[in-house]
């Protein structure tokens, strides 16, 4: 499983939501990401990846998107290559 495949799979895991759907979140976009749904979003991404996010960028993390680029900081090296 590539990076991004295991990526997509947190956000349809955590939100019950196609990977057609999880691609276009946005935090609050949808009832399930509000700030519990957020803190448990973080928790499995670190899981998954292995890593400890920064609060900072926990707090940034407001989107599908701005998550990839937050994850390619070289503090986590996750690379999403497809």
């Amino acid at each position: 499983m590539t990076n991004y495949e295991k990526y997509v799979n947190v956000f349809t895991e955590t939100f019950s939501v196609s990977a057609e759907e999880a691609v276009k979140l946005e935090y609050q976009g949808i009832s399930e990401w509000d700030s519990v749904g957020h803190m448990g979003l973080v928790a499995a991404i670190e899981d998954a990846f292995d890593i400890m996010m920064d609060t900072d960028d926990i707090i940034d993390f407001s989107s599908f998107e701005k998550g990839k680029e937050i994850l390619a900081k070289e503090a986590y090296g996750v690379r999403f290559d497809k």
